[in-house]
């Protein structure tokens, strides 16, 4: 039995990592200053702290000046949005990220469109949105970024190949769809509740899986040798040992059996959606200052 290769996101994501530096470096000489990458996260949950602080030691390994907001989760919709008024007025600062999800009584949309686009690093103002729809230059999700640039690296030209994404979020699954227009694949969009969702993953040469449901995409649904990019990271219970541990949302272990390549959970996607929010802070600081991006990102 042929089994299918892994492929390493945090090999590529660690390469992508040096090109940020090395591109940070040029800027400073070119501008006299860093690029700056603002991160506001909003009440004390575990994951998203951890999560933060990684972003910001990335952040400032990458060369960059890394500002943090910390807010209690009591905090009022109109001062969120004040915060973000004075980022986006802010010249040290290059990119914008609000840490999701937001408590629920502050509007995820409204603080997201108060955004100042050129400055959305994360890609998920309409404004950016609209550009990507419409193939123009835009900020794109980090996640979705990442997915294309491993595609791209495994298969080189994805002119052609059929392609299948699991998933309809804004997060990652329309915005994956339109990254992979725009390199000419044919796109299906399928989710929950798609038809016979077995057949229609099995005629696709690539999978994106973002569904967010663990394990759901199983190993004989996939066409042998389809290459399939596992997005998802859910907690389930081990019942061998009773600990939990992630998985994403393909049956890895069967898929091994039917793929060309597939991303593992953890190790995949999840090393380059902060490589990739670091090279959209570069590219938003290029764009700010009048600069040409750098080549290769």
């Amino acid at each position: 039995m042929t089994i299918g290769k892994i492929i390493d996101g945090k090999a590529f994501a660690a390469t992508l990592r040096d090109k940020v530096a090395d591109g940070v470096g040029a800027f400073v000489e070119a501008t006299g200053r860093k690029p700056g990458l603002a991160v506001v996260l909003v009440g004390e949950d575990p994951a998203s702290s951890v999560y933060v602080r990684s972003k910001g030691k990335m952040t400032v390994a990458a060369g960059m000046e890394s500002f943090e907001f910390k807010r209690p989760d009591s905090i009022g919709e109109e001062d969120l949005l004040d915060l973000i008024e004075e980022l986006n007025q802010d010249d040290r600062v290059d990119g914008i990220l609000v840490q999701l999800p937001l408590p629920k009584h502050i509007n995820e949309a409204a603080v997201i469109g108060a955004i100042d686009p050129a400055k959305d690093v994360d890609g998920f103002h309409v404004v950016n949105s609209g550009l990507l729809a419409t193939g123009q230059e835009a900020l794109v999700p980090c996640t979705p970024l990442g997915c294309i640039m491993l595609l791209k690296d495994e298969l080189g030209d994805l002119s052609g190949l059929e392609a299948v994404v699991v998933g309809r979020s804004n997060i990652v699954g329309k915005p994956m769809a339109q990254l992979l227009l725009a390199e000419s694949a044919t796109v299906t969009i399928a989710h929950s509740r798609t038809r016979d969702l077995a057949s229609v993953v099995h005629r696709a040469d690539i999978v994106v899986a973002a569904v967010g449901r663990a394990e759901m995409v199983k190993g004989e649904w996939i066409k042998p040798g389809a290459t399939v990019i596992d997005v998802g990271i859910n907690r389930i219970a081990d019942t061998e040992d009773g600990k939990s541990r992630i998985v994403g949302d393909v049956a890895t272990a069967e898929a091994l059996a039917h793929v060309r390549a597939i991303t593992p959970v953890p190790g995949g996607v999840g090393p380059m959606t902060i490589a990739v929010l670091l090279r959209n802070t570069l590219v938003a600081a290029h764009a700010r200052a009048g600069l040409t991006k750098p080549a290769g990102l």
